[in-house]
């Protein structure tokens, strides 16, 4: 089930015509392919592996738009006003009513309008899909961190006279996911967690090189949400679990970079299997730089991450904050120093000075230009 939405298509025109860095860098994320419907990566395997399992048998499978409304988004799933997810800081707005999707959980609203879904529900029928693809987060830059990463979402819901869904099946669904990825010899263990739209809610950890690492989320679909997607709650209960799919494949891999995933390097992406310990091709020498400027208290790190991420693309492998303080006497009332550290590194070359050089110049620049800084 595709859903065919004329108004992300107009605003993707929208964002097309854009001139500003916001709107160049939201027509580039949302040009990147789709990872998990591209077939050899790694990403797509993992989930090809979960929805072939016989547990999920029974789900549809739904493509929804990228570009969605905020209040869909937010409003629906019980994010509270002030949720540091709705802020401009941490998530694109393609315009004041409508964002680039920050998880795949929205597929619930897609999917729930649907009149052949609404007439199952109607005749009391078990309902559920799964929805994955890319989402989009604003971001820090580091190796397990990048702002367009891919999740899948699935849910299940069925009315009482069928089966009520508690704990048991959370725990069942979560083992599905966990046989599917890494195995039926796979180790895993369930810990409380919480989540805006589930309750009670679970997060399941994996035993990965004797290290227990923390993978997926599941729990049971709250009343309250259901109300608001037209499903009766006094009828009908659910499971619904979602997660990143990266962090599967960088756990499955022991792969040291996030930016692998991305690679089109022969030498690369022959290693991107599923289980197989990735080894590197070559390490190569970094090249670091540090930037200082002065600020008005309003700068938003995950915007300055989104700049230099525009500069240097796929070469910038991290930036850290290496000092912040506040001296009005210095830098006057409301001013903000801050030092970062960039460090170019390229996964497939070494770099030389002089196409970094460039780079660098092009971030002080737009440091000035963009956030009205004074580069020390």
């Amino acid at each position: 089930m595709t859903i065919d939405s004329p108004e992300e298509k107009k605003l993707r025109e929208e964002i097309a015509r854009r001139t500003d860095a916001d709107g160049r860098r939201m027509e580039r994320f949302l040009s990147m392919p789709d990872l998990s419907r591209t077939k050899g990566s790694p990403i797509a395997e993992i989930v090809d592996r979960i929805i072939r399992s016989p547990y999920f048998k029974d789900l549809d499978i739904i493509k929804t738009p990228e570009i969605v409304p905020a209040d869909i988004s937010f409003d629906l799933f019980d994010f509270p006003p002030d949720h540091p997810a709705r802020s401009r800081s941490d998530t694109y707005y393609a315009d004041d009513q409508n964002i680039l999707r920050t998880h795949t959980t929205v597929m619930w609203y897609y999917y729930l309008m649907d009149a052949g879904v609404k007439e199952r529900i109607k005749n009391n029928e078990p309902v559920g899909a799964f929805s994955f693809g890319k989402v989009y987060r604003r971001d820090e830059i580091d190796r397990r961190h990048m702002n367009v990463f891919h999740q899948i979402d699935g849910f299940y819901l069925a009315p009482k006279a069928v089966k009520v869904i508690g704990q048991q099946e959370l725990e069942e669904s979560l083992g599905a996911i966990a046989k599917a990825v890494f195995g039926p010899d796979v180790k895993y263990r369930l810990n409380k967690d919480t989540f805006p739209y589930t309750n009670p809610s679970l997060e399941m950890e994996v035993e990965i090189g004797g290290k227990w690492v923390e993978v997926v989320g599941c729990g049971v679909v709250k009343g309250s949400v259901l109300q608001k997607l037209g499903v009766d709650p006094s009828n009908y209960t659910g499971w619904a679990f979602g997660f990143g799919l990266e962090r599967l494949a960088i756990v499955s891999m022991d792969l040291p970079d996030i930016r692998l995933l991305w690679s089109d390097d022969p030498r690369v992406t022959r290693q991107l299997r599923l289980g197989q310990k990735f080894v590197e091709v070559s390490k190569y020498p970094p090249i670091t730089r540090d930037i200082s400027f002065v600020v008005d208290s309003s700068f938003t790190p995950n915007d300055y991450f989104d700049l230099i991420r525009d500069i240097g693309g796929d070469l910038v492998e991290e930036v850290s904050l290496l000092d912040k303080y506040e001296n009005a006497a210095k830098f006057g009332a409301g001013k903000v120093s801050y030092t970062y550290r960039i460090i170019y590194r390229s996964t497939d070359r070494t770099l030389k000075t002089e196409e970094i050089e460039p780079l660098q110049n092009k971030v002080i620049e737009e440091t000035q230009k963009q956030f009205h800084a004074l580069v020390r």
